[in-house]
């Protein structure tokens, strides 16, 4: 058993650990309490921090070749299935196309609409050589499109200074390329002023 100075001497380096924050006078007028009430003091935990998941780079995706379509994969026909499903994907959209539908609730659905595996023609071009040309978008970005023709020739089509008509249905809609240059993504989100001045 220990004697009274060590038992002493312990409980003051007990409480000198359990109350760093106090002077030895404050403890010592502590002692002369019957209770003592211990503090407690919790370490912060610090939070990991999450690594942020960072993409490739534009010159990355280029020299990785992310968005070339291998010359034995431009093939018309296998992109016909894609037609398909686009154009049911615009019938649900727009609530089955219907005779009695707005053509201006269809044509606002439409900007906003994704048009990968629509079939596309340039009606109008300020370069002769564009004009004619169909075929289905498989590539949209924010100043061309992708298209493959029925010749199985990939075109990349400038937006800029070009009119796209689109039908499905029996309802044709034009695209005025030069008031279309965003990307897919940020077209969806875009209000479109349905008045103005259109030009090539």
């Amino acid at each position: 058993p220990q004697g009274s100075e060590e038992a002493k001497a312990f409980v003051n380096a007990f409480l000198k650990r359990s109350m760093p924050k106090k002077k030895d006078e404050a403890i010592q007028d502590i002692l002369t309490r019957k209770a003592v009430v211990l503090e407690h003091y919790s370490k912060k935990k610090t939070k990991p921090k999450r690594k942020k998941t960072k993409g490739f780079t534009a010159k990355q995706r280029r020299e990785m070749r992310l968005f070339e379509i291998e010359p034995e994969q431009q093939r018309y026909a296998i992109f016909l299935p894609l037609h398909e499903l686009w154009k049911q994907y615009i019938r649900d959209l727009c609530h089955g196309l219907k005779p009695d539908a707005q053509p201006h609730m269809v044509q606002g659905k439409l900007l906003k609409a994704d048009l990968h595996g629509a079939i596309v023609t340039v009606t109008k071009s300020k370069c002769p050589s564009y004009v004619g040309i169909t075929g289905i978008i498989l590539q949209e970005f924010k100043h061309v499109f992708k298209i493959i023709t029925k010749e199985d020739k990939l075109k990349v089509v400038p937006k800029l200074n070009n009119v796209f008509s689109l039908e499905i249905d029996g309802f044709i809609s034009y695209i005025y390329g030069s008031k279309f240059q965003l990307r897919a993504s940020e077209r969806s989100a875009k209000k479109f002023k349905l008045k103005g001045t259109i030009d090539l």
